[in-house]
Protein backbone atom coordinates (compact mmCIF):
# COMPACT_ATOMS: atom_id res chain seq x y z
CA UNK A 1 0.00 0.00 0.00
CA UNK A 2 1.36 3.41 -0.92
CA UNK A 3 1.69 6.57 1.13
CA UNK A 4 -0.81 9.38 1.36
CA UNK A 5 -3.54 7.62 -0.62
CA UNK A 6 -1.14 6.11 -3.16
CA UNK A 7 -1.97 2.46 -3.88
CA UNK A 8 0.21 -0.36 -5.16
CA UNK A 9 -1.54 -2.25 -7.96
CA UNK A 10 -0.82 -5.67 -9.45
CA UNK A 11 -2.06 -6.98 -12.79
CA UNK A 12 -4.99 -9.35 -12.44
CA UNK A 13 -3.95 -11.59 -15.33
CA UNK A 14 -0.37 -11.84 -14.06
CA UNK A 15 -1.63 -13.13 -10.71
CA UNK A 16 -3.92 -15.57 -12.50
CA UNK A 17 -1.18 -17.06 -14.65
CA UNK A 18 1.49 -17.03 -11.93
CA UNK A 19 0.85 -20.68 -11.11
CA UNK A 20 0.38 -21.87 -14.69
CA UNK A 21 4.02 -22.68 -15.52
CA UNK A 22 4.92 -24.35 -12.18
CA UNK A 23 1.79 -26.51 -12.21
CA UNK A 24 2.25 -27.45 -15.85
CA UNK A 25 5.87 -28.56 -15.56
CA UNK A 26 5.43 -30.26 -12.19
CA UNK A 27 2.40 -32.07 -13.60
CA UNK A 28 4.31 -33.21 -16.69
CA UNK A 29 7.17 -34.45 -14.49
CA UNK A 30 4.77 -36.28 -12.17
CA UNK A 31 2.94 -37.86 -15.13
CA UNK A 32 6.23 -38.99 -16.67
CA UNK A 33 7.28 -40.49 -13.36
CA UNK A 34 3.91 -42.17 -12.98
CA UNK A 35 4.21 -43.73 -16.44
CA UNK A 36 7.12 -45.77 -15.11
CA UNK A 37 4.96 -47.23 -12.31
CA UNK A 38 2.56 -50.08 -13.25
CA UNK A 39 0.11 -49.12 -10.51
CA UNK A 40 -2.99 -51.01 -9.43
CA UNK A 41 -5.02 -50.22 -12.53
CA UNK A 42 -2.29 -50.57 -15.13
CA UNK A 43 -0.72 -47.94 -17.36
CA UNK A 44 -3.41 -47.82 -20.06
CA UNK A 45 -6.25 -47.28 -17.62
CA UNK A 46 -4.17 -44.61 -15.89
CA UNK A 47 -3.42 -42.95 -19.22
CA UNK A 48 -7.09 -42.69 -20.22
CA UNK A 49 -8.07 -41.56 -16.74
CA UNK A 50 -5.32 -38.95 -16.80
CA UNK A 51 -6.46 -37.61 -20.16
CA UNK A 52 -10.00 -37.20 -18.86
CA UNK A 53 -8.80 -35.53 -15.66
CA UNK A 54 -6.60 -33.17 -17.66
CA UNK A 55 -9.53 -31.90 -19.74
CA UNK A 56 -11.95 -31.67 -16.82
CA UNK A 57 -9.48 -29.91 -14.53
CA UNK A 58 -8.39 -27.45 -17.22
CA UNK A 59 -12.02 -26.55 -18.00
CA UNK A 60 -12.97 -26.19 -14.32
CA UNK A 61 -10.01 -23.91 -13.58
CA UNK A 62 -10.37 -21.85 -16.77
CA UNK A 63 -14.06 -21.07 -16.34
CA UNK A 64 -14.29 -21.13 -12.56
CA UNK A 65 -15.51 -17.87 -10.90
CA UNK A 66 -15.93 -16.36 -14.33
CA UNK A 67 -18.91 -14.24 -13.29
CA UNK A 68 -16.95 -12.70 -10.43
CA UNK A 69 -14.13 -11.68 -12.76
CA UNK A 70 -16.56 -10.24 -15.31
CA UNK A 71 -18.50 -8.40 -12.62
CA UNK A 72 -15.41 -6.72 -11.14
CA UNK A 73 -14.18 -5.86 -14.64
CA UNK A 74 -17.43 -4.08 -15.53
CA UNK A 75 -17.48 -2.16 -12.24
CA UNK A 76 -13.76 -1.26 -12.31
CA UNK A 77 -12.69 2.31 -11.60
CA UNK A 78 -9.85 4.23 -13.22
CA UNK A 79 -6.47 4.07 -11.47
CA UNK A 80 -5.23 7.33 -10.00
CA UNK A 81 -2.16 9.10 -11.36
CA UNK A 82 -0.44 8.61 -8.01
CA UNK A 83 -0.92 4.82 -8.00
CA UNK A 84 2.10 2.53 -8.40
CA UNK A 85 2.09 -0.36 -10.84
CA UNK A 86 3.86 -3.44 -9.55
CA UNK A 87 6.28 -5.06 -11.98
CA UNK A 88 5.28 -8.39 -13.51
CA UNK A 89 8.32 -10.18 -12.08
CA UNK A 90 7.50 -9.01 -8.56
CA UNK A 91 3.90 -10.21 -8.84
CA UNK A 92 5.03 -13.65 -10.05
CA UNK A 93 7.65 -13.93 -7.33
CA UNK A 94 5.24 -13.02 -4.54
CA UNK A 95 2.66 -15.59 -5.65
CA UNK A 96 5.13 -18.42 -6.18
CA UNK A 97 7.03 -17.87 -2.95
CA UNK A 98 3.77 -17.99 -1.01
CA UNK A 99 2.86 -21.34 -2.57
CA UNK A 100 6.16 -23.12 -3.00
CA UNK A 101 5.34 -25.79 -0.41
CA UNK A 102 1.84 -26.17 -1.79
CA UNK A 103 3.31 -26.84 -5.23
CA UNK A 104 5.81 -29.34 -3.84
CA UNK A 105 3.02 -31.08 -1.92
CA UNK A 106 0.89 -31.25 -5.04
CA UNK A 107 3.75 -32.80 -6.99
CA UNK A 108 4.42 -35.43 -4.31
CA UNK A 109 0.72 -36.25 -4.07
CA UNK A 110 0.51 -36.66 -7.86
CA UNK A 111 3.47 -39.06 -7.83
CA UNK A 112 2.02 -41.01 -4.90
CA UNK A 113 -1.30 -41.37 -6.72
CA UNK A 114 0.55 -43.05 -9.57
CA UNK A 115 0.99 -46.16 -7.41
CA UNK A 116 -2.78 -46.56 -7.67
CA UNK A 117 -3.60 -44.89 -11.00
CA UNK A 118 -0.49 -44.11 -13.08
CA UNK A 119 -0.25 -40.72 -14.81
CA UNK A 120 -3.63 -39.50 -13.50
CA UNK A 121 -2.34 -37.26 -10.70
CA UNK A 122 0.27 -35.58 -12.86
CA UNK A 123 -2.24 -35.05 -15.67
CA UNK A 124 -4.65 -33.35 -13.25
CA UNK A 125 -1.89 -31.04 -11.97
CA UNK A 126 -0.83 -30.18 -15.52
CA UNK A 127 -4.48 -29.56 -16.39
CA UNK A 128 -4.74 -27.03 -13.57
CA UNK A 129 -1.74 -25.19 -14.99
CA UNK A 130 -3.24 -25.22 -18.49
CA UNK A 131 -6.53 -23.96 -17.07
CA UNK A 132 -4.85 -20.98 -15.41
CA UNK A 133 -3.09 -20.12 -18.65
CA UNK A 134 -6.39 -20.34 -20.56
CA UNK A 135 -8.16 -18.18 -17.95
CA UNK A 136 -5.49 -15.50 -18.33
CA UNK A 137 -5.88 -15.58 -22.11
CA UNK A 138 -9.65 -15.17 -21.85
CA UNK A 139 -9.25 -12.26 -19.44
CA UNK A 140 -6.68 -10.77 -21.81
CA UNK A 141 -9.15 -10.97 -24.67
CA UNK A 142 -11.59 -8.97 -22.58
CA UNK A 143 -8.89 -6.41 -21.81
CA UNK A 144 -8.21 -5.91 -25.50
CA UNK A 145 -11.92 -5.59 -26.25
CA UNK A 146 -12.38 -2.93 -23.55
CA UNK A 147 -8.99 -1.36 -24.38
CA UNK A 148 -7.97 -1.24 -20.72
CA UNK A 149 -5.88 -3.38 -18.38
CA UNK A 150 -7.23 -4.76 -15.11
CA UNK A 151 -5.39 -4.19 -11.84
CA UNK A 152 -6.09 -5.03 -8.21
CA UNK A 153 -4.74 -3.47 -5.03
CA UNK A 154 -1.93 -5.57 -3.60
CA UNK A 155 -3.15 -5.09 -0.02
CA UNK A 156 -6.50 -6.57 -1.07
CA UNK A 157 -5.18 -9.46 -3.14
CA UNK A 158 -2.25 -10.14 -0.81
CA UNK A 159 -0.72 -13.45 -1.82
CA UNK A 160 -4.04 -14.95 -2.79
CA UNK A 161 -6.62 -14.68 -5.52
CA UNK A 162 -7.35 -11.42 -7.39
CA UNK A 163 -11.05 -12.07 -6.65
CA UNK A 164 -10.59 -13.20 -3.05
CA UNK A 165 -12.80 -12.26 -0.10
CA UNK A 166 -10.80 -9.10 0.68
CA UNK A 167 -10.94 -7.74 -2.87
CA UNK A 168 -13.48 -4.94 -3.28
CA UNK A 169 -12.93 -4.11 -6.93
CA UNK A 170 -10.52 -3.68 -9.83
CA UNK A 171 -8.73 -0.64 -11.22
CA UNK A 172 -8.06 0.05 -14.90
CA UNK A 173 -5.35 1.71 -16.98
CA UNK A 174 -4.57 2.07 -20.67
CA UNK A 175 -3.15 -0.85 -22.63
CA UNK A 176 0.38 0.60 -22.60
CA UNK A 177 0.70 0.77 -18.80
CA UNK A 178 3.04 -1.59 -16.99
CA UNK A 179 5.39 -4.24 -18.34
CA UNK A 180 2.84 -6.92 -19.29
CA UNK A 181 0.54 -7.10 -22.31
CA UNK A 182 -3.16 -8.05 -22.12
CA UNK A 183 -3.29 -11.60 -20.82
CA UNK A 184 -0.28 -11.15 -18.53
CA UNK A 185 2.57 -12.10 -20.87
CA UNK A 186 5.79 -10.09 -20.75
CA UNK A 187 5.74 -6.94 -22.84
CA UNK A 188 8.49 -6.72 -25.51
CA UNK A 189 11.37 -4.56 -24.33
CA UNK A 190 11.10 -2.08 -27.18
CA UNK A 191 7.51 -1.33 -26.13
CA UNK A 192 8.02 -0.95 -22.39
CA UNK A 193 8.91 2.71 -22.47
CA UNK A 194 6.49 5.06 -24.21
CA UNK A 195 7.39 8.39 -25.73
CA UNK A 196 6.11 11.29 -27.68
CA UNK A 197 7.88 10.06 -30.81
CA UNK A 198 10.39 11.87 -32.99
CA UNK A 199 10.02 15.61 -33.39
CA UNK A 200 9.51 16.72 -36.99
CA UNK A 201 12.10 19.13 -38.34
CA UNK A 202 10.89 22.64 -39.14
CA UNK A 203 11.17 23.73 -42.73
CA UNK A 204 12.68 26.94 -44.13
CA UNK A 205 15.72 29.12 -43.39
CA UNK A 206 14.02 30.92 -40.51
CA UNK A 207 13.51 27.68 -38.68
CA UNK A 208 17.17 26.78 -39.19
CA UNK A 209 18.30 30.15 -37.83
CA UNK A 210 16.02 29.78 -34.87
CA UNK A 211 17.43 26.36 -34.13
CA UNK A 212 21.00 27.69 -34.27
CA UNK A 213 20.14 30.52 -31.91
CA UNK A 214 18.56 28.18 -29.45
CA UNK A 215 21.68 26.00 -29.41
CA UNK A 216 21.86 22.21 -29.24
CA UNK A 217 19.06 20.41 -27.45
CA UNK A 218 20.20 18.45 -24.44
CA UNK A 219 19.07 14.89 -23.91
CA UNK A 220 15.95 14.64 -21.78
CA UNK A 221 14.71 18.18 -22.54
CA UNK A 222 11.31 18.81 -24.03
CA UNK A 223 7.71 18.98 -22.93
CA UNK A 224 7.18 16.53 -20.09
CA UNK A 225 4.29 14.13 -20.46
CA UNK A 226 2.65 13.05 -17.24
CA UNK A 227 1.90 9.34 -17.39
CA UNK A 228 -1.39 8.06 -15.96
CA UNK A 229 0.42 6.04 -13.31
CA UNK A 230 3.93 5.38 -12.09
CA UNK A 231 5.64 2.03 -11.91
CA UNK A 232 7.98 0.56 -9.38
CA UNK A 233 9.76 -2.74 -8.98
CA UNK A 234 8.54 -3.60 -5.53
Amino acid sequence: MGRGGQQSLARVTVIVRAGAAPMWWLGILAAATGALIPGLTGRWVGLYTGAALFVLTAAAVAFGRRRRYDGWAKAASRAAKSDYLQDRSVTLRVWRRARVWWLVGGFLAAVALSFAVPVAGGAALAGAGAGLWLKALLLGRGERAREELLWVRTDWAGRGSPVGAKVKGFRTTGLEAGDAVPGGARRPRDKKAGGAGPVKAAKGPRAAKGAEAAGPVKAGEGTPVTPPVRSRSS
